[in-house]
């Protein structure tokens, strides 16, 4: 049993600030986003309403992505269910995003495959959340046991 993200849409007040949490805690390049907000418009004027909901790993309990890499780069840890990428591995070939349901696979400048690993190696779990849910400024994300 791992842990995982909860999202509460109806209390998100759009402010992004999860989204820029994640970037600034993870350095990621120009473009790069391991965690995003989108907002989706209905009606039509002058009865329009947005809503909105953030995205990021979903760590799947099958992964599509580990079944495509053809070089082993993607595992799933036994421990506790995070899908981790092995860069080191990884020749950037996008098999992975095209298997992706969620088109959750993001690559850099060096071509490698990144995404959220909850911020695996950073934070402990048991101990803290990760910098996304702790800047929601209204707790419509949420993090712990799945």
């Amino acid at each position: 049993m791992g842990y995982g993200f909860s999202f509460n849409q109806a209390q998100c007040i759009q402010c992004h600030a999860c989204e820029v949490a994640c970037k600034s805690w993870r350095s990621t390049e120009p473009g790069v986003r391991y965690r995003w907000v989108t907002n989706i418009w209905q009606g039509t004027y002058p009865e329009v309403k947005c809503t909105s909901t953030t995205t990021a790993c979903s760590q799947c309990a099958h992964p599509a992505c580990v079944d495509a890499c053809p070089e082993g780069a993607i595992t799933k840890r036994a421990q506790d269910g995070i899908v981790v990428v092995d860069k080191n591995l990884c020749t950037g070939c996008q098999a992975c995003f095209g298997a992706c349901p969620d088109a959750i696979p993001q690559f850099g400048k060096d071509g490698k495959m990144q995404k959220c690993d909850q911020c695996l190696g950073q934070i402990d779990p048991v101990l803290e959340e990760p910098p996304c849910v702790a800047t929601c400024p209204t707790q419509a994300l949420g993090f712990g046991r799945s």
